[in-house]
């Protein structure tokens, strides 16, 4: 086991991607159990991480998100959420996170939220006053509602690895991504005077906002057709993105008219290599996963566990601080593949429905999504706006910490977020 965690932290060291890294670690790992014999099985548990059928559903959704983008639908979406709330104090800050929970529905991608945000509203909010870091960080914050909400393709890879229900965890995430939306802007309006933040103009008329809601309807009905289908038992997830890039071609192409041949080349391209570095990891981490088990590691760190507590409230915390900790080094789909078969029977078997275990995981991991050293969001709006990690992070504390209480309020109140599910019967 030394060995393994010596390779794995060293090549992080030197800036492998993560993908190789947990492909070389399990490689050691199983040379280290059975030599040769065990190493020629090592292909076919590669492959087997993939061989699942629910993971059709992340390319189609990585592209459905990528053909809406391009048809110009976030700056839409983005004038009707300033029509909605843009006239507050801090209009823009706010209407940057009502802008998150509409393009959640979209592309369900904290780093896509990021990027598109990064390169449009971040300069708006930069020329209407705002400093560049706080623009940033209430993107930042903002980000993690895409992968809360559905669609979002780490409930995709929960569900598949898990046997759980990815309709019900789709239900189960509106909730705590609507309240991250809440809390945030809550925060904006408490703090805007202390902070100085802008007040835009006046009140949209009735006119005006139903001007705004008519040029966005088509971007709105896209989660709509996505949910119904899903929630109400007419599609798999699979077959509903599919649908979603049916719709997304239709528009783009039919009503808006933006999308080329070209374009799409290129979209494809761009689906086809993000795709290819999610399958990659997840093959990787199932190779990690086979050696863990043949180690009985999991049955080592639940023990250790229940060692310490076996109230289910004080095992909750140990796994959120574990969660919260491993995601400021690890990438998040890593994390979740290798952490979900230990973590989930753990909470299962203290009295957690498995919905709610999934999604109080993967809000964990999505919150550190945004916290330093390696928090993608903070990357990508790094290289987009040229504002500096530090300085954003500096910026990002005060929404870090009401989400985190987000994030503990879910994970204790169990009502909160399985109330969606047991109405549409996941649950």
């Amino acid at each position: 086991m030394t060995i393994v965690l010596i390779a794995f932290f060293l090549l992080l060291l030197v800036g492998t991607p993560i993908g190789i890294v947990l492909g070389i670690a399990g490689l050691v790992g199983i040379m280290q159990l059975g030599g040769e014999k065990f190493l020629a099985m090592a292909p076919a548990r590669f492959f087997a991480g993939l061989d699942l059928f629910p993971f059709l559903a992340m390319p189609f959704f990585i592209l459905a998100g990528e053909i809406m983008n391009k048809s110009g639908i976030t700056n839409r979406l983005v004038g009707l959420s300033n029509v909605l709330v843009g006239w507050l104090r801090g209009g823009m800050a706010h209407s940057n996170m009502v802008a998150s929970v509409f393009f959640a529905g979209i592309t369900g991608a904290a780093t896509a939220d990021s990027a598109a945000f990064g390169n449009t509203l971040v300069p708006a909010m930069v020329k209407q006053g705002y400093s560049k870091p706080f623009a940033c960080a209430v993107t930042a914050a903002g980000s993690i509602i895409g992968p809360t909400i559905p669609p979002s393709t780490l409930m995709v890879i929960y569900g598949s690895i898990m046997g759980v229900s990815i309709a019900g965890l789709f239900a189960a995430g509106i909730i705590p991504g609507l309240l991250i939306c809440f809390v945030c802007m809550a925060l904006i309006a408490i703090f805007g005077k202390k902070w100085e933040l802008p007040k835009s103009g006046h009140r949209p008329s009735i006119r005006e906002i139903v001007v705004a809601i008519r040029e966005s309807l088509v971007a709105l009905v896209m989660p709509i057709i996505v949910l119904g289908g899903i929630m109400g038992g007419l599609t798999t997830p699979t077959e509903a993105a599919a649908i979603a890039v049916l719709y997304a071609l239709l528009v783009g192409s039919l009503v808006y008219r933006s999308l080329t041949i070209e374009d799409l080349l290129q979209m494809l391209i761009r689906t086809s290599l993000i795709t290819g570095v999610i399958f990659l990891i997840i093959a990787s981490a199932s190779i990690v996963g086979w050696w863990m088990t043949f180690e009985q590691i999991p049955q080592a760190i639940a023990n250790s566990f229940l060692d310490v507590s076996e109230n289910p409230y004080v095992i909750i915390t140990m796994i959120l601080a574990l969660l919260l900790v491993i995601g400021l080094f690890m990438d998040i789909n890593a994390t979740l593949i290798i952490l979900s078969p230990v973590l989930g029977p753990l909470l299962v078997s203290i009295g957690m429905e498995p919905v709610h275990a999934g999604v109080m995981i993967i809000l964990a991991l999505n919150i550190s999504l945004m916290t330093p050293p390696v928090g993608a969001c903070l990357f990508v709006l790094s290289s987009v706006t040229g504002a500096k990690i530090e300085e954003i992070s500096k910026s990002l504390w005060p929404f870090l910490l009401v989400e985190i209480a987000v994030l503990f309020l879910i994970a204790y109140w169990a009502d909160l977020t399985l109330f969606l599910p047991r109405l549409f019967g996941f649950s």
